[in-house]
């Protein structure tokens, strides 16, 4: 079922004052928790990933991270799929990039994927990197809300390559046949390709847009999720 954002919540990571911004002391790239200044004192903290804190990289453009980040956020809106947290674009203390609601992890995904209980929350993660073509799912990327007791994945910055870049965790389900639900996902994602591509135009390549399309329509037609080979599809420093 469709998730809708509360207005609010999107209004205040777009619009209100940045209080406070702290450097997060991990990743690759900087990265920032910020708080919001509002009325009621009780906003979110945020994660902000500013272009500018982008490392370059010899296969991503520079600059391009966030923009990545924003449109796989888009794609999971539009497939019902809701495991990403509410992501925006805006300016920050450090310049353009994304703000994404934190969520409070209880259980991260190392413990999650032999339990039964996440298995049909981690099919749809699993198919929307092949989508995607994420090249790096972290199993760190992936957790449990504590509030909420959902599956949530982050990270989604290294997207949408052209090349066959995919490296994951999420092996559980390789070889598996696409059941209706899943068919019918796709078959929509293919069918409205104009409108869908027309949505993250702004953020991608023309080309890069052409390759997702590809790989759905490619996946619908095999009807099976793909084998992955060992020496390829590792995410580096796994």
């Amino acid at each position: 079922m469709r998730q809708p954002l509360s207005r609010d919540l999107v209004r205040t990571m777009c619009e209100a004052e940045i209080d406070e911004c702290k450097l997060v002391p991990w990743g690759s790239n900087y990265t920032f928790a910020i708080t919001f200044v509002t009325a009621g004192g009780d906003a979110p903290i945020a994660i902000y990933k500013p272009a500018s804190g982008e490392i370059p990289l010899w296969d991503f453009d520079s600059g391009s991270l966030y923009r990545r980040e924003y449109a796989s956020f888009l794609l999971s809106r539009v497939l019902g799929w809701h495991f990403i947290p509410p992501t925006v674009i805006r300016n920050g203390p450090h310049g353009i990039g994304t703000v994404q609601l934190y969520i409070e992890p209880l259980q991260r995904a190392q413990n999650l994927f032999a339990r039964d209980r996440y298995q049909a929350a981690l099919r749809p993660v699993f198919v929307f990197d092949l989508l995607v073509n994420n090249a790096d799912r972290k199993s760190s990327h992936l957790f449990v809300g504590r509030q909420d007791r959902r599956l949530w994945g982050i990270d989604h910055g290294l997207t949408f390559h052209t090349d066959a870049k995919l490296r994951t965790v999420i092996w559980n389900f390789c070889g598996e046949p696409l059941d209706m639900n899943m068919q019918q996902t796709l078959d929509r994602l293919v069918r409205h390709q104009s409108r869908i591509g027309a949505l993250l135009d702004p953020y991608l390549r023309d080309a890069e847009i052409d390759r997702l399309f590809s790989r759905a329509a490619q996946l619908r037609h095999d009807g099976t999720l793909p084998f992955l080979n060992q020496r390829r599809n590792i995410p580096y420093g796994w």
